[in-house]
């Protein structure tokens, strides 16, 4: 009996628990569907080692994260159905019904609303997952050889699990509105609204001016200051509490801004005398101001979580789409390893009292004939090789860089990029290269020789249109440089974008190197800094088979394991060790992976955000609909215009809505022009499309529980309106 009834009063409340219905099936979908990552890595051909297991370890605590956030929301659209039906579950108990019976069934309701969303969750999220597939194909950049279709039971037992714990967190805060509340308030729960607190509208009008002020402060301190990663080690600890107070003051102010908006809206709209009482303007300038002053609060944190979301998702495909531009650039080479040189002399005694000299060495290292005595076979392999040596600016016997990029700047009156004002690079001097050096090095690309006199330099980069517009505008000034006596000028006006690569990066090391004639390299005595070898496999082999062999060389014999084997001279001196070593295919394999993950967790963490804020706003207007629809019959009784009404509702759930999310746009413009800046000296990128079409998704996502909401609240209004008063 109480099972039916239950199944009647679903049915019959189906308009009430439609966006309680709707958002927990679009969570059940998401979890879901990205929680089959593991098959779809499987399915789309991706073969990067480790892949599967750390996407499908990061979504399932993701999910978990997120699962909360929808549980608090679910919670909260339950308060407005709860209030909804107060008066429901008040006349069941005067009917004879005891709380125990009342409480089953509202557990019933519960569980079947929770049971038609997991089933519906779960079918969209099956088809979901199909389609992602080859989403994942395209962000991994893989084909897909064997699609089938496939169901996940590890998303099953994810997405069911917090599915349960949702549904029993919410069933225990509806069986306390039952257990707790007195019958008489069940009873009287239409008749008792929230009460609104006036503010002073001068008062109000300040605070809401303070608040807009910090905001603005904050905005200066971020675009000045920049993010607190680009500061030096020994400043870090001071950028980042500065940081901190920038986001307090931000958040501060947004609080503070929303908290004093109502009065001052209020007052400034009462001055405009001809809009104010025009039509409905009236009633719906007052309304917002009670909205607004009942609901600050929420709508700051619902501005601060969209302003996370849009900025998560542009910014994570910012960095991806950095790294895929600048891939194809920073990898001149099939295969490429380097080597680091001593940059001082001295001697280390160590534990067991064995001695050892470090020494800066005089002639650069044959890196070729070092691997070839460890088995490499280049005749065999390769069809081109090559090594790029590259020395310091500092001469010999000085300790100061005669290449400093700071004076180059100042004097060419040149801006400094964002991000660049503590760089490694700018008190360590601008490394250099030889002529005949870099013209080896560009006959190995392909490229056309580089001419110099005797008194012209060049500068080359590999890190973008950022550091590459910089450094043009230092060549194209004229900016001279003094070489011992010797004032050189430019040999060009501008960098070659494709020739600064000297091995393969992510996201590009040459952050300036500049091509000196040999004889003045000579002249200065400048010391050995490092020297890369760059190898192209002949065309016909086996490319992974080579990859595997240099991977073994480098496990067994200490190349590129990051600390690296030491290099030592005939005599037992140590000169340097061993560096970094990377292939082409590895290095794409790695980037495609990591754009991957990272678009995966900012659309992940987006969506489920941006239908989190759309939920709660649209439970808050439904809720306040519902407690103002006597007065709206009262305008209707006085002879207002269906239409008319209509309008005001809709205005005001507009500006409801879509003032959060101009709020949190502002927030993410401010915040990106600082992340973009940054990611700029990495490389430059182009995301318009994907992030158009993610933004896209989002507002449909958005504007869809706007349209949805509107079209509920038309149908409470016009019930309201139906129903003749009577008390």
């Amino acid at each position: 009996m109480l099972c039916k009834l239950a199944w009647g009063n679903v049915r019959r409340a189906s308009r009430d628990y439609l966006i309680y219905l709707l958002t927990l099936a679009l969570g059940v979908t998401v979890f879901y569907a990205f929680n089959t990552i593991s098959l779809q890595v499987d399915i789309a051909g991706i073969k990067t080692a480790g892949m599967r297991e750390i996407m499908s370890e990061l979504l399932s605590r993701l999910t978990i994260f997120l699962a909360a956030v929808m549980g608090f929301l679910m919670v909260y659209a339950n308060n407005f159905i709860m209030k909804r039906r107060k008066r429901e579950f008040g006349l069941y108990q005067v009917l004879g019904m005891t709380r125990g019976q009342v409480a089953r069934i509202m557990a019933y309701e519960t569980l079947i609303v929770s049971g038609a969303a997991l089933v519906l969750g779960i079918i969209c999220g099956i088809a979901l997952s199909q389609l992602m597939v080859f989403f994942t194909a395209s962000l991994f950049k893989t084909q897909i050889s064997n699609f089938h279709f496939f169901i996940s039971p590890n998303a099953l037992f994810i997405t069911i699990g917090c599915l349960v714990a949702i549904f029993v967190v919410t069933l225990l805060f509806n069986l306390r509105v039952v257990v707790r509340v007195k019958l008489v308030d069940l009873m009287g729960a239409e008749r008792r609204h929230e009460s609104i607190k006036t503010r002073n509208p001068l008062l109000s009008g300040i605070v809401c001016l303070v608040g807009l002020a910090l905001i603005i402060w904050a905005y200066c301190r971020l675009l000045h200051d920049g993010l607190p990663f680009t500061a030096p080690v020994g400043q870090l600890g001071f950028a980042m509490r500065r940081f901190g107070i920038t986001t307090l003051m931000v958040t501060a102010g947004t609080v503070a801004f929303f908290f004093g908006l109502s009065g001052l809206l209020l007052k400034l709209l009462q001055t405009m005398r001809k809009v104010y009482w025009r039509g409905l303007n009236m009633f719906t300038v007052r309304q917002l101001a009670a909205k607004i002053n009942t609901i600050s609060m929420s709508m700051a944190i619902i501005a601060m979580i969209l302003f996370f979301a849009i900025t998560s998702v542009t910014c994570g495909m910012s960095i991806a789409s950095a790294m895929n531009a600048s891939l194809l650039r920073c990898t001149p080479a099939d295969f490429s390893c380097n080597v680091m040189y001593n940059n001082s002399e001295f001697v280390d005694s160590g534990e067991d009292g064995e001695i050892t000299k470090y020494v800066m060495p005089s002639e650069p290292y044959d890196v070729q004939a070092a691997l070839e005595e460890r088995g490499v076979d280049f005749a065999k392999i390769a069809k081109g090789v090559q090594q790029v040596d590259i020395y310091s600016s500092v001469p010999a016997g000085e300790e100061d860089p005669s290449i400093m990029l700071d004076d180059l700047i100042r004097r060419s009156k040149t801006t400094l990029p964002a991000g660049m004002d503590e760089a490694t690079v700018m008190y360590q001097g601008i490394p250099v290269v030889r002529l005949s050096d870099y013209n080896k090095y560009l006959a190995f690309r392909g490229f056309d020789q580089l001419h110099l006199a005797d008194d012209q330099y060049l500068i080359t980069c590999d890190m973008g249109d950022t550091l590459d517009d910089m450094f043009n505008s230092i060549l194209s000034a004229g900016t001279t440089i003094t070489l011992g006596g010797k004032t050189l000028v430019t040999g060009a006006d501008k960098v070659d974008p494709q020739a600064g690569a000297f091995r393969n990066s992510a996201m590009g090391l040459n952050s300036g190197t500049v091509v000196l004639p040999d004889a003045i390299v000579d002249q200065m005595g400048f010391a050995l800094q490092n020297s890369s070898l760059l190898v192209n496999y002949k065309d016909g082999t086996d490319a992974q088979k080579i990859d595997a062999e240099f991977a073994d060389l480098s496990s067994t014999n200490g190349i590129g394991t990051g600390i690296g084997a030491s290099i030592s001279q005939d005599d037992g001196s140590n000169i340097g060790f061993w560096g970094e070593s990377i292939n082409r295919n590895e290095m794409i394999e790695q980037t495609d992976g990591m754009n991957g993950m990272i678009s995966y967790l900012c659309i992940y963490i987006g969506f489920v955000l941006v239908v989190a804020c759309a939920a709660i706003i649209s439970i808050q207007q439904l809720s306040s609909v519902a407690d103002s629809s006597k007065s709206v019959r009262v305008l209707s009784e006085v002879g207002c215009d269906r239409l008319a009404i209509d309008h005001s509702i809709l205005l005001q759930q507009a500006v409801l809505f879509f003032f959060p999310l101009g709020v949190g746009l502002a927030h993410s413009l401010v915040a990106l022009r600082v992340i973009i800046s940054l990611v700029l000296l990495f490389g430059g990128f182009d995301i318009g499309g994907t992030v158009g079409l993610i933004c896209t998704v989002f507002l449909f996502a958005y504007g869809g529980y706007f349209a949805l909401t509107y079209g509920i609240s038309k149908c409470i209004v016009r019930g309201a309106v139906r129903v003749r008063h009577t008390e």
